[in-house]
């Protein structure tokens, strides 16, 4: 194993025993390298590593923090990641939503607060009745973000939302090329909508499935077409 990696390993498992809590301020660098029997620069390096994919918080004149760790953030990394994706993979991202969103939505069915339910009906009647593209996926972007913070569940929905630049370029694509896709997105978020408010967990699933696999089944064909 590489010096560095053991470095890292050896910080993360402060972490992960507790030692080393959210918010924490880590020990000066040359306590903490002696400590760890590490080389200052084995120590840098891994400190260096961890605060780019948000593990640690280096800041300057003050000193080194764990961060709260909390899941948003430290699925941060994993967004830039799937926005450097190919286009040949993005049905595999439709594969993952059509599997995570509609598990979410139905918890939300069963999570959801009245006035968070209402937060929902907002943004379905707040797209305009003759939307642009733009404000269509605008639109479908906050609808599916407030079910998928409505699951309850946090990392679930940072998981949903790593996932919504890979797909939005084909949500775009769909608008432009496929004739009633804005009618169609209507009809369905109100159905999803309805399913939510009315507490009905498994309609809101369905309606979440087939809403997701429209998108899906229509990229799959238009790719086949190309």
């Amino acid at each position: 194993m590489a010096v560095t990696d053991a470095a890292i390993d050896k910080i993360k498992e402060m972490i992960v025993s507790g030692e080393l809590a959210p918010g924490d301020r880590l020990p000066k660098e040359a306590d903490l390298a002696e400590r760890l029997g590490l080389s200052r620069n084995s120590l840098r390096e891994a400190v260096r590593a961890l605060s780019l994919i948000n593990v640690l918080d280096v800041r300057q004149g003050d000193g080194t923090y764990v961060t709260s760790l909390e899941p948003g953030l430290l699925l941060d990394t994993m967004s830039f990641v799937l926005d450097l994706h190919r286009d040949d993979t993005v049905l595999q991202f439709f594969e993952v939503r059509r599997i995570l969103e509609p598990a979410a939505t139905a918890m939300a069915a069963e999570q959801m607060k009245d006035d968070e339910i209402e937060e929902l009906r907002v943004i379905l009647e707040s797209l305009p009745e003759r939307p642009t593209i733009e404000e269509l996926v605008a639109n479908d972007l906050r609808f599916h973000q407030r079910i998928a913070q409505g699951s309850g569940n946090s990392v679930l929905c940072s998981f949903i939302e790593s996932l919504s630049g890979p797909t939005n370029r084909a949500r775009i694509w769909r608008g432009l090329t496929q004739e009633g896709a804005m009618q169609k997105t209507r009809e369905q978020h109100t159905a999803i909508y309805e399913a939510i408010a009315a507490r009905q967990a498994d309609v809101a699933r369905s309606w979440a499935t087939v809403h997701v696999a429209g998108v899906e089944s229509w990229l799959r064909r238009a790719l086949e077409l190309d």
